[in-house]
């Protein structure tokens, strides 16, 4: 009986366990084994969620797990907890680990193909205090299990939140569920640096409105700790100091690439791993990635950029697991998709910026439209406003920001859509949309939106070089 092929996985989240679940499915454990090593206590859940949970919206951690170790243990996947992996040995064909929960016992495991899939870190900027006792990362359902922890020991109800971008202002919401009095710092001239910064304008608008204080243009020095305990009392910054029971992080994420660039595999600028279509790991014949550590190519300009989302990294682990089984299957790319709230303001994102568009070197215009969610006759239709870029020659749409209420941020797949497709905004106008009063106007915000770009792009060619 031929000896099974031996896979190992790094990384026991979205993308790793996907790639071990998809293997698994097109190969049993007698020709294929599978042992996957996360150093965390949890697997296969959504870290989306963990906002929500701590501000609790939803019930956790459980209940963000989609599927549990048991689960994974009994489809023949050797899963191992609390278990780090700490190098990775290509000559060889092998991985060190270490055990977290037995003292750091190591040993090594062979490998004839690998995973990696070691996510993203959050930011933690060296800073006098960043890691004092109440500071708090959110990344992991360990991270935000200790954070519920330090709400509940909290000697008052002052949280600071540094960072204004996804993280941050749904980590604010998180603590304006919770009571507490927010204060959100951030050095950008608006919050959402996702966002162009009139956009981001209507969002800080909003914050404000729900009593969060908004700081922008605020340089972050470090936190300041009690004589007692050592833990965080405030946050400096270069013009004040803000008081503090709680601080969060929310400066966002890199690639967790380091034990993958110790092995030698190949870095993108953004320190994300190089892939092919296959998710190959360039110039690696059994070396796969996948998740938060990889670069995707950008459809809209061709360039490849570090995007951390869960829906990516689900459809990687798709991919490699059907590669790795011997299969084929690709991951072409992304369009930069992305929706958030706060509160009930509703936040959606697709392609370009227009600082993404001057740095890919393309001529376009802008335009933004004020529309509503539903018929305006209709009950308890709510303001919309909508930016829609336009490459100037072509037409061709680039990228589209929404900021609005109820209805809002969904509306932002119809330009997913439309860019993925390629579609100049001429096109778009003449999309067959679903419509009735509760659910839309006749022309819907997005078409609105296009049909003043294409009227933008024939005035611009009808007045100068395109």
């Amino acid at each position: 009986m031929a000896t099974p092929e031996r896979l190992v996985v790094i990384g026991g989240d979205a993308a790793g366990m996907a790639a071990a679940s998809q293997a698994r499915r097109h190969k049993g454990p007698e020709a294929l084994t599978v042992t996957a090593f996360e150093r965390g206590h949890f697997t296969s859940y959504s870290a989306c969620g963990i906002p929500y949970w701590v501000g609790g919206v939803v019930d956790g951690p459980d209940a963000l797990i989609a599927r549990t170790a048991e689960e994974h243990r009994a489809r023949d996947i050797d899963l191992r907890l609390r278990t780090e992996v700490t190098e990775i040995d290509l000559d060889r064909g092998r991985v060190r680990s270490r055990d977290l929960a037995d003292g750091g016992r190591e040993a090594w495991t062979g490998f004839d193909k690998l995973v990696v899939a070691t996510g993203a870190r959050p930011l933690r900027p060296p800073l006098p205090g960043i890691d004092a006792p109440g500071v708090y990362g959110v990344q992991t359902l360990d991270d935000g299990q200790r954070l519920l922890y330090g709400l509940r020991g909290a000697a008052g109800r002052r949280a600071v939140v540094i960072g204004a971008g996804y993280i941050g202002v749904e980590m604010a919401e998180a603590l304006v569920h919770r009571g507490f009095q927010v204060t959100v710092l951030d050095q950008g001239a608006q919050p959402m640096s996702t966002l162009d910064p009139d956009m981001g304008a209507l969002v800080r608008t909003a914050m404000c409105d729900m009593g969060i204080e908004v700081v922008t243009g605020a340089r972050v020095t470090g936190v300041l700790t009690d004589q007692d305990e050592g833990r965080a009392r405030a946050v400096v910054t270069e013009d004040a100091e803000y008081p503090a029971d709680v601080v969060v992080l929310g400066l966002g994420v890199r690639p967790e690439t380091a034990l993958a660039e110790a092995a030698g595999l190949p870095l993108g600028a953004s320190g994300g791993l190089r892939t092919d279509l296959a998710l190959r790991v360039a110039g690696q014949e059994h070396v796969w990635a996948g998740g938060d550590c990889v670069e995707v190519r950008d459809l809209v300009t061709g360039e490849h950029r570090h995007i951390a989302l869960g829906t990516h990294a689900n459809k990687h682990g798709q991919v490699i697991g059907a590669n790795v089984a011997g299969g084929y299957a690709t991951f072409p790319g992304v369009v930069g998709t992305a929706v958030s709230k706060v509160c009930d303001l509703e936040i959606a994102r697709t392609g370009l910026l227009e600082s993404q568009a001057r740095a890919a070197g393309l001529r376009f215009v802008t335009v933004t439209i004020e529309s509503t969610s539903r018929a305006g006759y209709y009950p308890e239709a709510r303001p919309m406003h909508v930016k829609m870029l336009a490459e100037r020659r072509t037409g061709r749409l680039l990228g589209v920001q929404i900021v609005g209420r109820e209805g809002a941020a969904k509306r932002v797949d119809i330009a997913a859509v439309a860019l993925t497709a390629g579609m100049t905004v001429e096109r778009m106008t003449a999309l067959d949309l679903g419509y009735a009063p509760p659910f839309s106007p006749v022309w819907d915000p997005v078409l609105v939106a296009a049909r003043k770009a294409d009227a933008a792009v024939r005035a611009a060619g009808s007045t100068g070089p395109r």
